[in-house]
């Protein structure tokens, strides 16, 4: 084996350090030099390493968390779209409760030989997780981009909505109703979109509000991105005196209005309620649910507009794309109730109906 590192250090022109990184897929080489020890093994006659033979440069993995949640199968698409338009086929890895990991669908996809991977909110937005699985990746010599969640830990470029001024968006809306007690019902903290977020609505209820951060704190509830648990964070704003709740997900959002409900509460007579996502159908919810639009399509163009770049040698910068939502008002935002800073003790029986037409779809 020494003889054989020397002989291709001394082909390609280079160390046999720098040659025994690129056969085990160590991060720290340039891919002109990893592109110059592949060739030297092609013309000595050696056999690469399975996961440093040529990649085929028709397919793209695409890993996303799940499928449950709306946002994902519309990332999905339109990066499926995108890559098509360019001659590659997308492969699609979902995770599953019970299932693959992450980790195991990134050796599967490697193992398929991709040009490349897209990642949609996966480990590199939790704050906590080993950052050190995209370092191999690179290592092998895998392009890859990142949707939602960023981490100056990982060389690759990012693709993130605006979370910080998207909350700003919505916490503005609601305070030009009237509402005074905001609520806001996130995930969990340890997710960088997360921590944006609440970010973004402490320095809002401040500014906009003039409400001091320890207060604005106590009106952060943190649950699941499911229905189920937008309903239990909304449950407890609304009982803690919130007149309105800014939800992290659509999902969380449809939550939040049978929490209002269950209580006995209209929304948005009695509590006003913004969701973040504008996923397909939302406007159609009852009511007509107010929402954060995440550019899904312009992010979705960069990431691969990005990765492509990756693959034909000329990397796109290695740092975060921000793309800014929109505000998208609907049926299930209105005035505060009556003025007042906490909702009704009780609810009245006209509250019980179907609010109005929304301002927009």
């Amino acid at each position: 084996m020494t003889a054989r590192l020397a002989d291709i250090a001394a082909q390609a022109g280079v160390s046999e350090a720098t040659v025994s990184r690129v056969l085990n897929g160590k991060p720290g080489v340039s891919a002109s030099t990893r592109e110059s020890v592949l060739a030297a093994l092609d013309l000595l006659g050696y056999e690469r390493p399975v996961r440093l033979r040529q990649r085929s440069a028709g397919l793209v993995g695409l890993i996303t968390p799940e499928l449950e949640n709306p946002i994902f199968p519309a990332f999905a698409q339109i990066i499926g779209q995108a890559l098509t338009r360019q001659g590659y086929t997308p492969v699609l890895a979902t995770q599953t409760p019970g299932g693959s990991t992450e980790d195991e669908l990134v050796e599967m996809l490697v193992e398929r030989g991709v040009a490349g991977i897209i990642f949609v909110s996966g480990l590199h937005a939790d704050s906590t997780a080993d950052t050190e699985r995209y370092d191999r990746l690179r290592g092998q010599g895998v392009p890859f981009v990142l949707i939602n969640g960023f981490s100056e830990k990982i060389d690759a470029p990012f693709v993130s909505p605006d979370d910080r001024g998207a909350v700003r968006l919505a916490v503005t809306h609601l305070a030009a109703l009237g509402h005074r007690r905001i609520g806001l019902a996130v995930g969990q903290k340890r997710f960088v979109p997360v921590l944006r977020k609440i970010e973004g609505f402490l320095a809002s209820m401040s500014d906009v509000l003039g409400m001091p951060e320890q207060e604005a704190q106590t009106l952060v509830q943190h649950s699941l991105y499911t229905l189920e648990g937008g309903q239990a964070a909304a449950a407890a704003l609304i009982s803690a005196g919130c007149t309105a709740v800014v939800c992290a997900s659509d999902m969380m959002a449809l939550g939040a209005v049978r929490a209002a409900r269950q209580q006995g509460f209209s929304v948005p007579g009695d509590v006003s309620v913004v969701g973040y996502d504008d996923s397909p159908l939302i406007a159609f919810t009852d009511p007509p649910l107010t929402t954060i639009r995440q550019p899904v399509a312009a992010m979705s163009q960069a990431a691969v507009n990005a990765l492509l770049e990756e693959i034909g040698g000329t990397p796109a910068p290695h740092s975060e794309f921000v793309f800014m939502p929109e505000l998208v008002v609907r049926g299930s935002t209105a005035a505060a109730p009556d003025g007042r800073n906490t909702p009704p003790a009780a609810p009245r029986p006209a509250d019980r109906r179907t609010p109005g037409v929304s301002d927009s779809t």
